[in-house]
């Protein structure tokens, strides 16, 4: 492909308008929003109102102008995007105490089922978790397999079958609907994460008959650093499972005061402590685009963008650690060198910001709403001349960040 062919497929382009919606700084290819996506414009004016209008004027009163019941309208607006019901979706606390939070109600779900099935090389948080919450129910424990062994692993135990949609390294991507099935068909609940595919691929949990799912908002929805997270529980499931972590926010009266607690309906039950108002506009600002994206044309440029950084990296003879099928992975590219950090460091000190993943994967992030063509042809070309001309030798690139 010619910078010319990127510029034809940019004027033809349904995302391009998109484009202007994001700060993006001058001189800068981002190819990390699979870490942090960019600022929207939006989020600036909605934090500067809520701090100084909502905060500093109307104070406590805001409480009841909006605040308390941003988890539950913000979970609506997330709803469209993984195939939910608007109030089978909450936001707030992080993707991790929301794991948590699924991880025991499901191992409480069936006493007679104490395992947790994931695969070996998740994300490591996810079995962190993992591992807490085994621990805190008895007898309960953690089975970690490598993928090819994850359906015989589910047996007459398993309580719940833990999976990362998206593999956080390779971008590779599971069948929604077919381990659901493998995991129902044993008798499992089935929890996804979708931290890596929330606003980069199709998801429908309806169709796909999800139980539980968990999911970032900081990524792909450009919440922000620390944005809150997302819980989403099927509407069967309500009223069988229990948030083990019983704060005031999920109780049915949380003014009322009352000593004993009383779980609440529905979604609600599933809050914990008072929401992040802060960070909670910030990632409302930011969903609102949402409503205007075709998600279908958002996986037709994904798919686009990778064909042009799969060429560049072969021709720079960096194998591909991601499937080439569209259907099989997620947004983002990953190729494996044993330079891969110092390769990563030198694309930035070019202004083409992707991420080190250890031990050896360079990761580019393919984000349709904000990535031109072009800027993925020139990145591509960045990287075939680093390597051509073995840039990425010079020892300051070798200098270890603490975040990669």
């Amino acid at each position: 492909m010619t910078r010319d062919d990127a510029r034809a497929l940019d004027r033809t382009d349904p995302l391009a308008r998109f484009r202007d919606r994001f700060a993006l700084p001058e001189g800068v290819i981002y190819l990390d929003g699979n870490s942090l996506g960019p600022l929207p414009r939006a989020v600036a004016p909605a934090l500067a109102d809520t701090v100084q209008r909502q905060w500093g004027e109307r104070l406590i009163r805001s409480w009841n102008e909006g605040w308390i019941d941003a988890p539950q309208r913000l979970g609506a607006q997330i709803a469209p995007l993984i195939g939910a019901a608007p109030d089978e979706v909450i936001v707030g606390d992080t993707t991790s105490t929301h794991l948590f939070k699924a991880l025991v109600a499901a191992l409480r779900h069936d006493p007679a089922r104490r395992t947790i099935v994931s695969e070996a090389g998740n994300f490591p948080t996810d079995l962190h978790i993992a591992e807490g919450a085994v621990a805190c129910v008895p007898g309960a424990r953690l089975k970690v397999v490598a993928r090819e062994d994850l359906a015989a692993a589910l047996d007459e135990d398993t309580a719940v079958l833990l999976l990362t949609h998206v593999h956080y390294k390779t971008a590779e991507r599971f069948d929604l609907a077919a381990w659901t099935a493998r995991a129902h068909a044993a008798g499992a609940l089935m929890l996804w994460d979708f931290s890596h595919s929330v606003g980069a691929v199709p998801i429908d949990v309806t169709a796909a008959n999800v139980d539980l799912a968990v999911g970032c908002t900081y990524k792909y929805l450009n919440g922000g650093p620390g944005a809150p997270a997302f819980l989403y529980v099927a509407k069967r499931l309500h009223d069988a499972l229990a948030n083990p972590v019983s704060g005031w926010m999920g109780h049915a009266e949380p003014f009322a005061f009352q000593d004993a607690y009383r779980p609440a309906a529905g979604m609600k039950r599933w809050l914990v402590g008072t929401p992040s108002i802060l960070a909670m506009a910030s990632l409302e600002a930011a969903l609102a685009l949402w409503t205007e994206v075709d998600q279908t044309a958002v996986a037709a440029k994904s798919a686009a963008l990778f064909v042009i950084l799969a060429r560049a990296g072969a021709a720079a003879g960096l194998p591909c650690d991601t499937p080439a099928d569209a259907d099989q992975r997620g947004s983002h590219i990953s190729f494996r060198a044993p330079h891969a950090y110092e390769l990563t460091q030198a694309l930035i000190a070019r202004g083409v910001i992707g991420d080190f993943r250890a031990p050896d994967i360079l990761r580019l992030g393919l984000t349709p709403l904000y990535l031109s063509h072009e800027d993925v042809w020139q990145a591509g070309e960045h990287l075939r001349d680093i390597i051509a001309i073995e840039a990425w030798r010079d020892p300051a690139f070798a200098v270890r960040n603490a975040v990669t």
